[in-house]
């Protein structure tokens, strides 16, 4: 639903949320249903041409193209095509929506129409032939719903609706493949209740076929079987394109049209692997907090028993004798040096910033998924959402990373407030450039416009900074969150540790564990956005997203418990480095993926699909490495509150 704004500050905010086609309208969750009357024009829009899984069940190309892209030569409207407004996140995610030549008329069937003719020559025949054998499939939008190829579940012999359909196919197990170059589009329509006139679309199949014309069209040649069309890599091919719409009356109503389209394929694997990870989190989770706070109950009564003895009554030296214990002990005897300022606390402060920032940010997006408001109709709401959410949270990381910085006694408190809304930002919109300047050199769709980059860097600017600005002010005139317990002047020695608390070994086993709570997780989302899927299983990704913070948690506080009664006091960056490993779990994920699933050939496609896996576990790395240091922080400021320090 497109709704007027009259407000200065709304047309500005549509505005830059529009991208580079400045709008003075946004969208609202839920989109309103269309209705036709018999006879009004239905609109088919194209959108990008993507790559999909080949007939290796292999991706080979992570590149999209431009449905009108010069060498796939497709028909065009006879005035050209023309842009339809796209939401901010739809750009960033590659839909490049347009008018199209085709003429969908409500209720009325043509079985056979000629498009226009075009000639292939030998770059444009290897450029398609190539296309076709890594599996593109060309994406068509109808009143909203994506135009797809019907495919049977072999579990529950359910119909449903994927998404796309192929450019072409390969012949047999030759080498050779056919273009598809006449399209049978079955409309399905529902009649709005109440009514006798007015028409829905719920669903939208295409049947692609090659026929190799060699007579005029007429209503008999797209029925009548034909040679395919085979594109000469060595000389011209002539090609006519043709099209037939068939509209077929559905009882399915027009509230659950995306029911077809949003199957879930053996949801008992899914709900299995769910349910596994959820009682093996909870387990371990339950096991920490019985072994720590056992623990803990003895270490803090003993603690306390111990200072309320006199050191010269002879009954407090006989209890401390029959205890077997020493009042230097345990993680009590680096309590003067627990809270001291770490290395490098301007760059935690800021990493903590922007952690705390993506993790409002995550938590609200998932929710808003989860409730409906970021439907598959709403196209690009979900990263529209997240990069408005981002933006407007600047105060949550500003203000976090002063509060933070502050209280680690930092002095720079100019250069934090400048590198908060900057380092990390600035990080992930280089790499993104750098990315999308090879998109640019492949000519692909998915490179993001350069006005879009502008809208973006004003965004940033004239939004985020300022709010981020403005919380670490705020930030740095709230009080210092004071220690519990006095920090000594002189750091006390640090004696060796144990095999499994040095940095690498308890990184390793901190970060396995709240990857293994979203692995599974994990495989649907990268196949969504590799595979050029629709990704809509949110309350799996809520699950897993609690699953992840409470494993993260868990095990980050026992391992810093462990270290600090190793009497090793600098817990601050191993908490937040032990955490965020489970990024560095989460990118050997992404190389697997890449080696078991993928097959990219270009160098160009292999430096994408790292670049964008390393971008996306650098985020990771700043989230989760977040949830562990402040789980932590609140752990050891409990603990060191509960005893009595002389």
């Amino acid at each position: 639903m497109r709704v007027k704004n009259s407000a200065p500050l709304g047309r500005l905010l549509a505005a830059l949320l529009a991208g580079p086609q400045l709008v003075s309208a946004f969208y609202l969750p839920g989109v309103a249903p269309t209705s036709y009357k018999e006879g009004d024009p239905v609109p088919l829009y194209v959108n990008s041409i993507r790559p999909t899984a080949g007939p290796d069940a292999m991706l080979h190309s992570v590149v999209s193209y431009d449905y009108y892209h010069p060498l796939f030569q497709f028909c065009k409207p006879p005035d050209g095509p023309q842009s339809v407004g796209e939401s901010l996140g739809s750009i960033l995610f590659g839909d490049r929506i347009k008018t199209s030549p085709f003429e969908l008329k409500m209720g009325k069937n043509e079985s056979c129409k000629a498009l226009c003719k075009t000639t292939y020559q030998k770059t444009a025949a290897i450029f398609v032939n190539n296309q076709i054998r890594s599996g593109m499939s060309i994406n068509w939008l109808v009143d909203g719903l994506p135009a797809g190829q019907k495919i049977v579940d072999v579990l529950t012999e359910e119909e449903v609706y994927n998404p796309g359909f192929l450019l072409g196919q390969q012949i047999g197990d030759s080498d050779q493949v056919q273009f598809n170059n006449h399209y049978d589009i079955l409309v399905e329509y529902h009649q709005v209740a109440g009514t006798e006139d007015q028409f829905r679309v719920v669903g939208v199949i295409v049947q692609p076929e090659s026929k190799r014309y060699t007579a005029p069209i007429d209503e008999e040649s797209c029925t009548t079987p034909m040679e395919p069309v085979i594109l000469n890599e060595s000389g011209d091919t002539e090609v006519q394109f043709t099209y037939g719409v068939y509209w077929i009356p559905s009882p399915t109503a027009w509230a659950t049209r995306w029911d077809k389209y949003l199957h879930v394929f053996d949801p008992k694997v899914h709900w299995f692997s769910l349910i596994n990870s959820a009682v093996i989190v909870v387990s371990l989770v339950l096991m920490v907090m019985s072994i720590l706070v056992r623990a803990l109950k003895k270490d803090i009564a003993r603690y306390n028993r111990l200072d309320q003895l006199s050191l010269d009554d002879l009954s407090g030296t006989a209890a401390l004798m029959e205890d077997g214990v020493q009042e230097d002990s345990g993680w009590k005897l680096v309590h003067g040096d627990v809270f001291r300022t770490p290395s490098h606390p301007l760059l935690l402060s800021v990493f903590l910033g922007n952690g705390a920032q993506l993790f409002v940010m995550a938590g609200f997006t998932i929710v808003f998924a989860l409730l409906g408001f970021l439907s598959p109709s709403n196209r690009g709401s979900l990263g529209t959402i997240m990069i408005l959410l981002y933006t407007v949270l600047g105060f949550v990381g500003g203000y976090t990373s002063a509060r933070m910085y502050k209280s680690l006694q930092g002095e720079k408190w100019k250069l934090c407030i400048v590198l908060t809304p900057v380092l990390v930002p600035g990080i992930v919109f280089a790499t993104f450039f750098l990315l999308d300047l090879f998109l640019w050199a492949q000519n692909s769709s998915g490179a993001v416009p350069f006005t879009t980059m502008l809208v973006i860097i004003l965004i940033w600017f004239i939004i985020s900074v300022p709010l981020s600005v403005a919380g670490s002010w705020l930030g740095f005139r709230a009080p210092t969150i004071e220690p519990p317990v006095r920090t000594n002047q002189i750091p006390r020695q640090i004696p060796p540790v144990t095999s499994y608390l040095r940095p690498v070994p308890s990184c390793l086993l901190v970060g396995m564990l709240p990857f293994a709570a979203i692995f599974v997780e994990l495989y649907f989302i990268m196949s969504s956005i590799w595979f050029s899927k629709i990704y809509y299983m949110f309350g799996f990704l809520f699950l897993c997203y609690v699953l992840m913070i409470m494993t993260c948690a868990a095990v980050t506080v026992l391992m810093v418990y462990f270290l600090l009664c190793a009497e090793n006091y600098n817990w601050q960056w191993r908490a937040f480095m032990a955490a965020g490993t489970t990024a560095g779990y989460m990118f050997l994920n992404a190389i697997i993926y890449w080696i078991s699933k993928l097959s990219l050939g270009g160098f160009a496609g292999s430096v994408l699909y790292i670049g964008y896996s390393l971008l996306i576990s650098f985020l990771f790395f700043i989230l989760t490495g977040s949830i562990g240091f402040f789980a932590s922080w609140l752990f050891v400021r409990k603990i060191y509150s509960s005893i009595k320090i002389d």
